[in-house]
Order: structure tokens, then sequence, then C-alpha cells
């Protein structure tokens, strides 16, 4: 499983960043890059308001 993100849907906002316990989640040109360094937790998941994050194998 990984942590996907639809680029359409994201927009910068950061909500993911402030919750990542793992810190692998950056925001460059106004869009969330998740690293290597995620764990898969989903907490990410929960607190995107736009429901840009996804898990998928």
């Amino acid at each position: 499983m990984a942590v996907k993100v639809d680029r359409e849907k994201c927009t910068g906002c950061s909500a993911c960043v402030e919750v990542c316990p793992a810190g692998a989640i950056k925001i460059e040109k106004d869009k969330a890059i998740i690293s290597d360094e995620c764990v898969e937790c989903g907490v990410c998941l929960e607190q995107c308001p736009n429901e840009a994050l996804s898990l998928s194998e």
C-alpha cells in the first residue's frame, strides 16, 4: 500500500504536512509530495479537506 496524491484535487493547503507523524509529506509547487519515509498510517487521509490523498496498492 502507498499513499497517493491526486494532483487535480490537491490545493497545497499543507493540512497533511502538519499531521504526518513521519514527516514524510512536503509541499512543492503547491502540491503535496509523499516521500519514501511514509509509514502508511493514514492520518493524512483523514485531514485532507479535498480528499486528494488515498491508499493504493
